[in-house]
């Protein structure tokens, strides 16, 4: 097993810092290459660039999902009866 090695240093810094602009290609290509060649050699980083893209898929696919009829209303009504709840404690 390799052993991961500790996440310091200004080039640890500045992928994590731009992490989120790499994983959604919004960064420039040449910052984009120079992430990707630090990801590929620090485990690090690796791990926690795997982690980062693994939480915004499940977000993404999660998103797009929809919830079913039944249970769209029960939140819907819980809503509507804190809001209810709320109004009357305001009333004088």
């Amino acid at each position: 097993m390799i052993e991961p090695t500790p996440c310091e240093g200004p080039d640890c810094e500045k992928a994590l810092e731009n992490l989120y602009l790499f994983i959604d290609q919004e960064i420039d290509t040449a910052s984009c290459a120079e992430i990707q060649s630090h990801i590929d050699e620090c485990t690090s980083c690796l791990s926690e660039y795997d982690l980062e893209r693994v939480v915004k898929t499940l977000v993404s696919r999660s998103c797009s999902e929809v919830a079913p009829e039944p249970l769209r209303e029960k939140v819907l009504f819980s809503i509507r009866t804190v809001q209810v709840e709320i109004t009357e404690r305001r009333a004088p």
